[in-house]
């Protein structure tokens, strides 16, 4: 299968247009528990069919992104002691599914949300191998944590994990299987540690790049640790220009500490998109899109999630409930703390109130994805801006459609981005993701990795 490449503005670097510029870099992502994307609309596809996925995986691979991403589902949310419906139901699973999509694609990284929780490093270790391989070294991990029971009870050893265990535990699990990809193919192998202990497993036959590209999209303290210690991309949830600044300035001054640098690690925050010939238009479209994501329906929902109270009696276009919320939380699988939810209600009453905003509106307002608006043009503009910044290295696109909305930005942004010098027009020499990625040699694989 020939690469089809999109090369309909060939950038051609002069002397006041160097190289130097910082690159974009860009990932395709088909979540599974969202309220981004909108499955009613009639040009959406199935969750679970493989045409959806190859379509994805194809098109960001004519637009010569970096990788698709796909999330991990390990149970369905319920809402008031029902699955909810809102919901996708029924999600593949993410590393067979990323198998096949090696199959139908030649350059694009392939990377699975796996949890580190549940999950064992000697069976993860071989799959993330054979991924590896079979994709000729366009496989990545990103590593997730889970504490609660709720999706432990899915598990053998169920919901034991402490909250503040979450990291210690997926330490080890890297750790343990990045020993057993340096370990000599055959040879024997021991491993302690605190949660994980191997006895004589015979270490795996490695991928092409040694370790998959580990991926990491926690926000708290731990968690950035864990991205500045053994991270390569973190998929961040801070897009605007403020937090994002703070969290690479951050994640700069944790990296110094493993003897690593901001050029070693790729920040990627989400974003979703609403293009237009004119700014009028993309403007209108975003309005719709963000209506069309928080219906009547999510928006009594969510709120019913932070105020923990049935509110099926409220109109969704008056105001939020004035009283504090109850004490139970009639979300599992998606539930913040009491204490959150508290302050999460206070800040919801008070935008409410200042800006005359309905339930439903500032339900929109809070819950809705950081959204690039405007032509193709202003678009690419502001991505390359926010590169040159610095504080981020490009954006997670996340369509509220799927598998197509993707195609659009494909067509008609890509073009500008490569007119701007900052985006390629081939993918480079090297194979691999590391390579597409313009990354060094793993952390798993250059420093020296202890039980302890």
């Amino acid at each position: 299968m020939r690469l089809r490449r999109l090369v309909l503005r060939r950038w051609v670097p002069t002397v006041n247009n160097a190289r130097t510029a910082r690159q974009v870099h860009l990932v395709g992502y088909f979540p599974g528990v969202n309220h981004s994307t909108v499955w009613s609309d009639p040009g959406s596809g199935s969750q679970v069919e493989f045409d959806s996925f190859a379509h994805l995986a194809r098109t960001a691979e004519r637009g010569l992104f970096d990788y698709v991403f796909l999330a991990e589902g390990l149970r369905l949310r319920e809402h008031k002691g029902e699955i909810h419906d809102l919901d996708v139901v029924g999600r593949p699973a993410a590393l067979p599914l990323l198998s096949a999509l090696s199959t139908v694609t030649e350059r694009i990284g392939l990377v699975a949300t796996v949890n580190s929780t549940f999950n064992d490093p000697a069976d993860l270790a071989r799959q993330f191998a054979t991924l590896d391989h079979l994709s000729a070294g366009r496989a990545g991990w990103n590593v997730v944590t889970s504490s609660e029971a709720f999706f432990g009870a899915n598990f053998r050893r169920g919901g034991y994990l402490d909250r503040n265990d979450r990291y210690d535990r997926a330490a080890e699990v890297l750790r343990a299987a990045a020993a057993l990809w340096r370990a000599r193919p055959g040879a024997e192998f021991g491993f302690r540690g605190a949660q994980i202990r191997l006895d004589r497993v015979s270490g795996v036959t490695p991928g092409p790049q040694g370790a998959p590209v580990i991926v990491q999209a926690g926000d708290s303290a731990d968690g950035r640790e864990f991205a500045a210690e053994y991270a390569e991309v973190v998929f961040s949830p801070h897009a605007d220009p403020e937090p994002a600044a703070r969290l690479a300035a951050d994640l700069t001054e944790r990296l110094a500490r493993f003897g690593r640098t901001r050029e070693d690690l790729r920040i990627l925050p989400s974003a979703t998109f609403a293009l237009g010939d004119t700014e009028a238009e993309a403007q209108e479209n975003a309005r719709e899109i963000a209506r069309a994501q928080v219906t009547p329906q999510t928006a009594i929902a969510t709120v019913e999630r932070i105020w923990g109270r049935d509110l099926s009696n409220l109109d969704p276009d008056g105001p939020l409930p004035h009283e504090e919320p109850g004490e139970d939380e009639l979300r599992r699988g998606q539930a913040p703390h009491l204490g959150e939810r508290r302050k999460i209600a206070a800040d919801w009453q008070e935008h409410a109130q200042a800006e005359g905003l309905s339930l439903r509106e500032v339900v929109t307002r809070k819950i809705s994805s950081f959204t690039l608006v405007g032509t193709p043009a202003a678009v690419a503009e502001r991505i390359a801006a926010d590169v040159a910044s610095g504080r981020v290295d490009g954006y997670v696109l996340v369509p509220h459609l799927q598998p197509h909305g993707l195609d659009t930005f494909v067509d008609r942004v890509i073009p500008e981005l490569q007119e701007r010098g900052v985006y390629r027009t081939e993918y480079p020499e090297g194979t691999t993701l590391r390579d597409v990625l313009d990354l060094p040699r793993s952390p798993l694989l250059t420093r020296d990795i202890r039980a302890n």
